[in-house]
C-alpha cells in the first residue's frame, strides 16, 4: 500500500541517513584542514571534496554555496572544541592554572587558523562577511560563558567581566603569535602569570563561596 511505511523502508532509511551524517562530517572536517593550510583562495568546493573523499556533486548537495561549506566548517569545529574543553572539566570549575591554559590552547590550534584565513576572506567578500560576523559573535559569547564557568567567576563583582574577557583577548593574542612560530615557551609564561594574576583579581571562586 502507498504510504505505509515498513521495517525495511525504516531500516534502509537509517543507513542512508548515517553515510549523509557521515558525508556531511567528513566535508567538515576537510573543509577547516583546507583553510588553515591552504587559506581561502586555495580552498575551492572542489579541493574540500576531493580531500572528503566525496564527488563535488556531493558536497553542494550538503552545502549548496561555498560560503555555506566554510561558515559552517568553522561553526562545527568550533562545537566540537567547546564540547571538548567542557569535557575536560565535567563539573565546572577548574584550578586557575589549568582553566588558563586550556582557554589558550583553543586559540592554538587549526581551529583558529582556519578562523583567521575566513575573518580575512570575510573582510573582503560582502557575501561571506554578515555569516562570518554572526559565528564569530556566536562563538566568543559561548567561549566567553565556558570561562566564566572554568574560572568559577562572579561576573556580578564590577571589572570581573572584562578581567574574564582580557584574558581571552590575550589568548587570541597568543595564537596569532603562534602562527609563524613556536611559540610555546612563553606561552607558558604567561598563563602562569595570568593564571596568578586571576587568582588574586577573581578570589576564591563563586560556587565555594555560595556553599559557605
Amino acid at each position: 500500500m502507498g504510504g505505509v511505511s515498513t521495517a525495511g523502508d525504516r531500516l534502509e532509511r537509517t543507513p542512508k541517513q548515517d553515510r549523509s551524517r557521515a558525508t556531511r562530517q567528513r566535508l567538515l572536517e576537510a573543509a577547516v584542514s583546507c583553510l588553515a593550510e591552504h587559506g581561502w583562495a586555495g580552498s575551492t568546493v572542489a579541493v574540500v571534496a576531493e580531500r572528503a573523499g566525496v564527488s563535488r556533486g556531493a558536497a553542494q548537495h550538503h552545502f549548496p554555496t561555498r560560503e555555506d561549506l566554510f561558515t559552517a566548517a568553522v561553526e562545527y569545529v568550533a562545537e566540537e572544541r567547546s564540547s571538548a574543553l567542557r569535557a575536560l572539566f565535567p563539573e565546572g570549575g577548574a584550578e586557575r592554572h589549568a582553566a588558563v591554559a586550556a582557554l589558550v590552547d583553543l586559540y592554538t590550534g587549526p581551529l583558529f587558523r582556519a578562523a583567521l584565513h575566513l575573518w580575512v576572506a570575510a573582510s573582503d567578500e560582502e557575501q561571506l562577511r554578515p555569516r562570518v560576523t554572526e559565528l564569530e559573535a556566536r562563538v566568543g559569547r559561548e567561549t566567553h560563558r565556558i570561562a566564566v564557568e572554568l574560572l568559577g567567576a562572579d561576573e556580578s563583582v564590577p571589572g570581573v567581566r572584562e578581567t574574564v574577557q582580557g584574558l581571552l583577548d590575550m589568548a587570541r593574542g597568543l595564537g596569532l603569535a603562534n602562527l609563524l612560530t613556536d611559540d610555546t615557551g612563553r606561552r607558558q609564561r604567561v598563563v602562569a602569570q595570568w593564571a596568578g594574576l586571576l587568582e588574586e583579581t577573581l578570589g576564591r571562586p563563586l560556587a565555594d563561596r555560595l556553599r559557605d
